[in-house]
């Protein structure tokens, strides 16, 4: 009866003590790496916004983050690899506008659905910029619409890749100028911006983290901004709407998001960390400088705002007659 007894106890006081003790993978999260997928190649704002973003974000967490680029399908192969991973933080994803909210009006094979992704926070906003290669005889959107009704189905316009939110930028300006121009998709801003300033392309719908410097130094011409308002970072560059193009308004964001049944714990410490970072007046200033506008949410916040860009999206992309691949 004695050992019985003291077996009892023992159990009864080791249960204490387990019941005390934090649940196992939780309260030590991050034990190591956090790969996050970027949906683009190096160079453009997701690239960017991300990598202003790890230095800050790493020492919150006392841990690294390890930036891998997954370029293609207009944000949907690197989607696609996060929806797959195993949910336990150590995947995540930079997720695009386009990947969450456009793609799923256009691509009946979509290869992951949004509700496969746990949204953790909006990261930044970025609008977008309409340039022309030096060499092409124009300084803004009048004498690129003369251009272009000039020369009908001749020119063509450069944009990040098919459904994103500088393809459907692109679109809409041809809509609102009343001009016939081929878009051609790229595999994100980079080579975008690469095959402007070369020429190979006349314009391209560029973000501004990736064409700010290259306006600056007179290398590409600026000839608006999809924003509502001029942009601190762009001052002397008109708007699009300011321009004779009434109510243009289109900018594009990238927002943080994990598989979906990533514990609530750990997305909500990943929340605390990013937003954290986000709020940083170091990052802050960085993030700025490269055109784009730091925009940290709750989960919540971020799920009804894609929720409220997916219905946005899908009425523009109905009305402009955009199709996918």
């Amino acid at each position: 009866m004695f050992h019985i007894a003291r077996r009892s106890v023992l159990a009864a006081l080791v249960g204490a003590v387990l019941a005390m003790l934090p649940q196992a993978g939780h309260a030590a999260f991050p034990e190591q790496l956090i790969k996050v997928i970027v949906t683009f190649p190096p160079g453009g704002s997701a690239d960017i916004v991300i990598r202003a973003l790890e230095p800050a974000v790493a020492a919150e967490l006392k841990q690294s983050l390890v930036i891998e680029n997954r370029a293609g399908a207009g944000g949907n192969i690197g989607m696609a690899a996060v929806a797959q991973a195993k949910p336990d933080g150590y995947t995540l994803g930079v997720a695009p506008a386009g990947a969450l909210t456009v793609n799923p009006h256009l691509s009946q094979g979509m290869p992951f659905d949004p509700k496969d992704l746990a949204p953790i926070t909006l990261l930044a906003e970025i609008p977008f910029v309409l340039v022309a290669s030096g060499d092409v005889p124009v300084r803004n959107v009048a004498e690129t619409a003369a251009l272009a009704k000039a020369k009908p189905g001749k020119l063509s316009i450069g944009h990040g890749g098919n459904a994103t939110a500088m393809h459907l930028t692109a679109a809409l300006f041809t809509q609102k100028a009343g001009v016939a121009m081929e878009l051609v998709p790229y595999r994100g801003t980079a080579p975008a911006t690469v095959d402007v300033l070369a020429g190979h392309v006349p314009f391209a719908v560029l973000d501004i983290p990736a064409s700010r410097q290259l306006i600056l130094e007179g290398k590409l011409k600026a000839i608006g901004v999809s924003a509502a308002r001029r942009l601190p970072s762009l001052p002397d560059v008109p708007t699009l709407a300011e321009s004779g193009l009434a109510g243009f308004e289109s900018v594009g964001w990238f927002g943080l998001v994990a598989p979906a049944g990533t514990p609530a714990e750990i997305v909500a410490r990943l929340n605390d960390a990013f937003v954290k970072a986000l709020k940083d007046p170091s990052v802050v200033e960085k993030i700025r400088t490269l055109g784009a506008e730091p925009a940290p949410m709750s989960p919540e916040q971020f799920a009804r705002f894609i929720a409220s860009e997916s219905e946005k999206w899908g009425r523009l992309v109905k009305e402009a007659g955009i199709k996918g691949n």
